[in-house]
């Protein structure tokens, strides 16, 4: 059976949900239509989150983005709407996504749209010192 697009993405539970760690996706084949010329309009979406109780499952991911493929949406709205969607399916501690559309009209459009849950605040990053291995004096 040929799989079909889908308009809600699945989570499963978050392994370590003490924890703030990174999830980074890139989408690189996302395709819509201009909503003026039914053209289409490829992006490239970067989604960056930190899970609190869920995390995206990653085939109802794509088909969820497959689902846009023969809708028209301006940028803005599209990137928004689908930030929209996947913080309500998983209800993260801070969520970004990056949608970074290819040239149309000699423009290359980006769009950044964020989420962060009230009161969670960025733990400061760490920098580890790394070693120059080159320098040995033996």
């Amino acid at each position: 059976m040929p799989a079909k697009p889908g308009n809600k993405p699945s989570t499963f539970d978050n392994p370590s949900p003490g924890r703030d760690y990174l999830i980074h996706m890139e989408i690189p084949e996302f395709t819509c239509l201009c909503p003026i010329t039914r053209q289409p309009d490829f992006a490239r979406l970067a989604l960056d989150y930190i899970p609190e109780r869920k995390c995206l499952e990653l085939k109802s991911l794509k088909l969820y983005i497959w689902s846009y493929r023969n809708q028209g949406a301006f940028h803005e709205a599209v990137t928004n709407r689908i930030l929209d969607d996947l913080v309500g399916a998983t209800r993260p501690r801070f969520m970004r996504l990056s949608a970074e559309f290819y040239v149309r009209g000699g423009i290359f459009t980006t769009v950044v749209a964020e989420h962060r849950k009230k009161g969670w605040k960025a733990q400061p990053a760490l920098e580890l010192q790394r070693f120059d291995l080159s320098s040995n004096t033996n």
